[in-house]
């Protein structure tokens, strides 16, 4: 027993200094594989949404698609724009889902790639030492590597809701990675 736990305690200990030994720019150099992926991804759905269908809205209530991918540009963007530093792509204030010449596909596939290469450009070209920063807006005080973290989410969370879209209007959304 005795032998069994000084070699948990051995695995352990090699893990965690594993762990610890993840730098910052490795960090960095992740972040952007992944973000440059992401783009990737959603031009396909982009892609696949005929012209006439940006409008769609499954249900009254909630935005149509071209408003969702208006919505995942300009928050992600902020959000990289706490976690690098990088100011504001998008005026701040000014609401592109609410804006109606936004809305036509050449338009939300300019604001959504100008968003993803806007993050990709921010995250090459930030501090990696800095990613341990406290930054506030609003109410909200994140790392700047939390609030990197959460503006990859919230891209993935709206582009996985436009697969519900895709689908309603009789399409195939795009497969991942096959």
């Amino acid at each position: 027993m005795k032998s069994l736990t000084i070699l948990l305690m051995l695995f352990l200990s090699t893990q965690f200094s594993n762990a610890q030994s993840i730098s910052g720019e490795s960090i960095k150099t992740q972040f952007i594989k992944d973000w440059e992926l992401a783009k990737v991804l959603t031009d396909e759905y982009l892609d696949v949404m005929p012209d006439d269908k940006y409008n769609f809205k499954a249900q009254d209530s909630i935005r149509s698609f071209a408003q969702q991918m208006l919505h995942l540009a300009q928050v992600t963007s902020a959000m990289v724009s706490n976690g690098t530093g990088v100011p504001r792509l998008f005026v701040k204030g000014r609401n592109l889902e609410k804006s109606p010449g936004a809305q036509v596909k050449d338009s939300v596939v300019y604001y959504v790639n100008a968003s993803y290469d806007f993050a990709i450009n921010a995250i090459k070209n930030m501090d990696a030492a800095k990613l341990e920063e406290k930054v506030k807006d609003r109410t909200m005080e994140e790392t700047r590597f939390s609030w990197l973290l959460k503006a990859f989410a919230h891209q993935m969370h709206h582009r996985g809701q436009t697969t519900i879209y895709i689908r309603l209007v009789g399409l195939k959304p795009p497969a991942y990675l096959e």
